[in-house]
């Protein structure tokens, strides 16, 4: 693969081209079509995954639905946990939204890799705290919001990852269904529908190609603030 794509994940962004090339030599690219699943929950944590192309959504089955608990793209890794924990199994499974490309870096690779540059180590203990505060923030939602205020945080969330300006507003610049929104909310796909719709009907949102446009993020924001 080109060296120079690993610059764009911020892990490797300040390494020489020297280093980007020997870890570019490292790792594999595979292709996945959507929807197609990477790993599951409990597989064993071989590698580490890079995006290069492509939307891919981290989950758990609760055995009634999926929970939805990450939706990473271009430029984001995921599947670090297994490689840090003693288990060294897979805490939650991964499946592609849309078609995507990964380079995957396999785990001894890995492992060889942050002993010679510790900032990535870093780097990566800190996104896993980070995605830990989120995990802990998803939980409190799903325990004591009401439906309404479970939606308006997570649009808030994804301006927050995914959001572009646009002419009315933020975009969030990736495509999700009803049922990728119920999953990310704990609720049915027929409560998402009509949430979507009443937001809509209030011009606190508008959807565009299947994609959602917050028009008023401060009535969004007001709404999170009051909880």
């Amino acid at each position: 693969m080109n060296p120079q794509l690993l610059r764009d994940f911020p892990l490797f962004e300040n390494l020489t081209d020297e280093h980007l090339a020997e870890i570019a030599e490292l790792c594999g690219t595979s292709e996945y079509a959507k929807g197609e699943s990477i790993f599951f929950e409990g597989d064993e944590g071989d590698g580490l995954y890079l995006i290069l192309s492509g939307v891919v959504q981290i989950y758990q089955d609760n055995h009634t639905r999926d929970v939805i608990l990450s939706i990473f793209r271009e430029g984001d890794f995921f599947g670090e946990m297994a490689l840090l924990q003693n288990e060294k199994v897979r805490s939650a499974s991964a499946r592609t939204i849309e078609k995507s490309t990964l380079c995957i870096l396999k785990k001894h690779h890995f492992l060889a890799l942050v002993q010679s540059r510790p900032e990535i180590l870093i780097g990566i203990l800190e996104t896993a705290l980070d995605r830990l505060r989120d995990a802990n923030k998803l939980i409190t939602d799903l325990t004591i919001l009401d439906v309404r205020k479970r939606m308006a945080r997570l649009l808030l969330r994804l301006t927050e990852q995914h959001g572009v300006p646009s002419a009315e507003g933020t975009l969030i610049d990736v495509k999700l269904t009803h049922q990728h929104l119920a999953d990310m909310m704990g609720t049915a796909r027929e409560t998402v529908t009509k949430l979507l719709l009443e937001l809509q009907n209030e011009q606190w949102i508008r959807i565009d190609r299947k994609k959602i446009i917050v028009c008023d993020m401060a009535r969004l924001r007001a709404t999170v603030d009051a909880m």
